[in-house]
């Protein structure tokens, strides 16, 4: 069947065959509440995955073509060895800059960790030098190399081990909610098919009928379908719509990259969750005309 036929079908009302399904009753209810609950769960696996990849791909574009040279040494020798490792990393080939962090910048990044009541000023902090990459890059074994040779206590930090858990995260965490959606999707088939099976057989009486004034079952079948497929755009639509609603009352993304404070889309993202409704109606169709075809016939 071709989409237009397939939306042909689901539009063309047919009076005589509507009648067949009754418009309202626990098979109503249960159609459109299983649609708009799943239709909801969805909104929120698709803003979860959304979220965690973008926040993953952030930390990793951030960490990316930086590295951080840690230097720990007696007071007496720090400037020493600050001043041979950025002489060092100005003779190299694949680093465009490099400079060392001040007192306050360090102090700024232990603040979030040790709070801004402790002395900070007391502590033996590393000294910290920030580089950054160009080109090609550098030869990060034959820095570590030269560092151990003319600064003992430089240690180079090339965030290698961050960046690759942050890249399989961001893309476990879209195989999650693409599987999350593929399963909402089989749970609201499976309860349309119940649903679809359990009007039918509290019709039989009706099939009965119809089938003795020559209705076809293709033409039974229409009935049930078009019904269902309604019932259950209509009830994701509305789950759609509230998980939308729920997912813009969420705090706002957290400039300082918190998780839960991003979750939402962004840009074209808002776009997704308006496929939601057209894809339930078509998991219904196909799980309420297969559900007809089966149950007409044990009714034969």
């Amino acid at each position: 069947m071709t989409l237009r036929e397939l939306l042909s079908e689901i539009a063309t009302p047919d009076r005589q065959a509507d009648r067949v399904v009754p418009p309202s009753g626990h098979t109503a209810w249960l159609t459109g509440f299983t649609a708009g609950t799943m239709a909801f769960l969805a909104v929120f696996a698709l803003a979860l995955s959304l979220a965690a990849g973008r926040l993953a791909d952030r930390w990793g574009e951030a960490l990316e073509r930086t590295a951080t040279i840690r230097i720990s040494a007696p007071e007496e020798q720090m400037e020493l060895q600050t001043q041979a490792v950025l002489d060092l990393l100005a003779a190299t080939p694949g680093v465009a800059s490099a400079r060392a962090l001040t007192d306050a910048e360090e102090h700024a990044l232990l603040e979030p960790w040790f709070g801004s009541d402790l002395p900070l000023d007391t502590l033996p902090i590393p000294r910290l030098i920030e580089l950054q990459e160009e080109g090609q890059g550098y030869d990060a074994q034959g820095l570590r190399q030269r560092l151990a040779a003319e600064a003992p206590g430089a240690i180079l930090d090339d965030h290698l081990r961050w960046r690759q858990p942050l890249a399989t995260a961001a893309s476990r965490l879209r195989l999650l909610g693409t599987v999350s959606i593929l399963l909402i999707l089989a749970s609201t088939a499976a309860m349309i098919t119940l649903a679809a099976n359990a009007s039918l057989a509290a019709n039989a009486q009706v099939i009965g009928v119809l089938r003795l004034v020559g209705a076809r079952d293709i033409y039974i079948a229409r009935a049930f379908v078009r019904r269902f497929t309604l019932r259950a755009l209509a009830g994701a639509a509305a789950g759609t719509a509230a998980g939308l609603v729920a997912v813009m009352l969420l705090p706002s993304a957290d400039a300082a990259g918190g998780f839960l404070t991003g979750l939402g889309f962004q840009g074209a993202g808002w776009l997704l969750p308006f496929l939601l409704p057209p894809v339930a109606a078509v998991t219904a169709f196909l799980a309420t005309r297969a559900a007809a075809f089966r149950k007409l016939k044990e009714l034969t």
